[in-house]
């Protein structure tokens, strides 16, 4: 089926099922059960009597092929699968990390039924609307470093979506990106390992793309690229850019020898927590002002009494914010 398509894909204009047949050494009856299969991937195919099949240019299809064809990665959603509907992208690929899917390993859903955020909240995930993804990454780096892989998934994602769109993306402290104030990307990330060592890490990453409405508990805090912009993005671009600008600060702090500094400037220059007033989180609340952001991806906190501590996970509530 895909061969046809690509056969269609290379040829300006019409295309005969005896020639398509001919170059793919198959029958016409399987060429056109293809083209009929494509159909009902949505792929708009002319046929005319005596001319052929020809490819009308397709509209924001969102599938396995279309999110293939033109990425720019050596790695990352090299390797993908495309559902119609999962529970959780993270969940499917923890399975088939493993099973020992490379690293790259894309998992990629049209729906979640269930789609869960930080600290076990639910994260709405229907069909049509957003990007719901999980990434594979294999670093070779001890368990206490891959908390800073949660950030650079959260910079990478803001700079390719800023450049995609122009809507300016903002993050809080350590991967929440926020659009004018609300929440648009949400993302989890999940290891596996040893107490020495890193089998793998997910990078959970759900963007809300086409939404046109939240419920009345979320209407407040979260939005969409199409609430702040009034337009309709296809996003299959959106899926590329983020993959290529992950794949470049990935590749960066590999050469810098696992070390996020090489990162840190233009994180600190996105990050709405530094220099506000936060309310710390856990079992004992408390609250603090932002002085910095470690080389570390940490929180270095200025508590009311005077003294310093660093944060090492969890969460911050921005007052203000």
């Amino acid at each position: 089926m895909y061969r046809v398509l690509a056969l269609l894909r290379q040829t300006d204009g019409f295309l005969s099922g005896e020639e398509i047949g001919k170059q793919l050494s198959i029958s016409r009856a399987a060429v056109w059960k293809a083209i009929g299969k494509l159909r009902e991937e949505g792929y708009e195919i002319e046929a005319v009597t005596k001319k052929g099949y020809r490819l009308c240019t397709p509209q924001n299809l969102y599938n396995e092929q279309e999110l293939k064809t033109g990425l720019q990665t050596k790695v990352m959603g090299q390797n993908l699968a495309f559902f119609t509907e999962l529970d959780s992208t993270n969940n499917r690929l923890r399975e088939l990390a493993l099973t020992g899917a490379p690293e790259g390993t894309l998992v990629i859903a049209e729906k979640q039924n269930a789609g869960r955020g930080r600290r076990g909240r639910v994260w709405t995930s229907e069909a049509d609307s957003g990007i719901w993804m999980s990434l594979l990454l294999r670093p070779e780096i001890a368990p206490e470093k891959a908390s800073v892989l949660t950030l650079l998934a959260g910079l990478a994602t803001a700079e390719a979506l800023e450049a995609e769109t122009g809507l300016p993306m903002e993050i809080k402290w350590p991967n929440d990106i926020l659009c004018h104030g609300k929440k648009i990307v949400g993302i989890l990330t999940e290891m596996d390992c040893e107490m020495t060592q890193v089998h793998f890490v997910i990078a959970g990453i759900g963007i809300n793309v086409n939404t046109k409405s939240f419920p009345p508990e979320l209407a407040d805090i979260a939005t969409s690229l199409y609430l702040e912009s009034g337009k309709v993005f296809s996003r299959k671009p959106l899926v590329h850019a983020v993959l290529e600008k992950i794949e470049q600060h990935y590749q960066a702090f590999l050469d810098s020898g696992n070390s996020f500094a090489v990162l840190l400037e233009a994180y600190r220059k996105r990050c709405v927590t530094l220099h506000k007033q936060v309310q710390v989180l856990g079992q004992s609340p408390y609250t603090a002002y932002v002085l910095d952001i470690t080389p570390e991806g940490e929180l270095l906190v200025q508590k009311e009494d005077g003294t310093q501590e660093v944060v090492y996970s969890g969460e911050v509530s921005i007052r203000g914010v």
